[in-house]
């Protein structure tokens, strides 16, 4: 059983209204066992009209050459996992009943072809570039972020941050308004973490607003949600 919590109460209404959910899936992220994504996409069957598996596999290079690899090694490992993720979706996929399964995928590849993704992106570094307590926000969760991946004790220097808050950003357009980008009335974005500033995000306390038929759930296994 997957228990959903609506990150705000401004996420409830997409929720409820079923039409679509984007379930991300994080590279270098050892939770998204083949298992657990084929529950999470038989959930997104039995519960929504349609759906999407959103895999930040290119942008996850950002991250990578903030810990310290060159770009090309970066990309080379950040290309294998992707491809690893994408494999482990489809498999998924197709265990459970759906044909074409690569048409659910929101990759780094699908994005790049999306214009209302490329242009949200976009905003995403406009907003990053003019509002500083939109910056600091990014930077604070990319510091969550690499604070897991470096080792104990050290932390992310002022270059790592402005690195890896690529990843970041690139992740906002998906948080602002799927529903534009998949062409759907209404989406959620569904992940089995709160993160702060998603939660500041959706309580419409950010400079950037959300698109209001734009949803966050936390998503958790009944037996991990205790």
């Amino acid at each position: 059983m997957l228990l959903t919590t609506p990150l705000t109460e401004h996420c409830a209404a997409p929720l409820r209204s079923g039409v679509h959910v984007c379930v991300g899936v994080s590279p270098f992220n050892s939770y998204f066992t083949v298992e657990r994504i084929t529950a999470l996409a038989r959930w997104a069957l039995r519960e929504f009209e349609s759906f999407h598996f959103f895999v930040p596999d290119q942008a996850a290079v950002y991250t990578l050459e903030a810990l310290g690899y060159d770009p090309g090694r970066a990309q080379r490992k950040a290309a294998r996992q992707g491809q690893y993720v994408v494999n482990k979706i489809c498999r998924a996929l197709r265990d459970v009943g759906v044909d074409y399964p690569e048409h659910h995928l929101l990759d780094g590849s699908a994005l790049a072809r999306n214009e209302m993704y490329r242009e949200l992106l976009r905003g995403a570094h406009a907003w990053f570039m003019t509002d500083d307590v939109f910056a600091q926000q990014c930077l604070d969760a990319t510091r969550w972020v690499l604070d897991r991946r470096l080792p104990d004790g050290q932390a992310p220097t002022d270059e790592q941050l402005h690195c890896a808050v690529r990843y970041f950003l690139a992740e906002l357009p998906m948080f602002i308004d799927t529903p534009a980008i998949a062409r759907v009335e209404s989406s959620v974005f569904a992940y089995h973490q709160r993160v702060a500033f998603l939660e500041r995000l959706y309580a419409r306390e950010l400079a950037w607003v959300p698109n209001p038929a734009q949803g966050f759930v936390v998503l958790r296994p009944g037996d991990e949600a205790a």
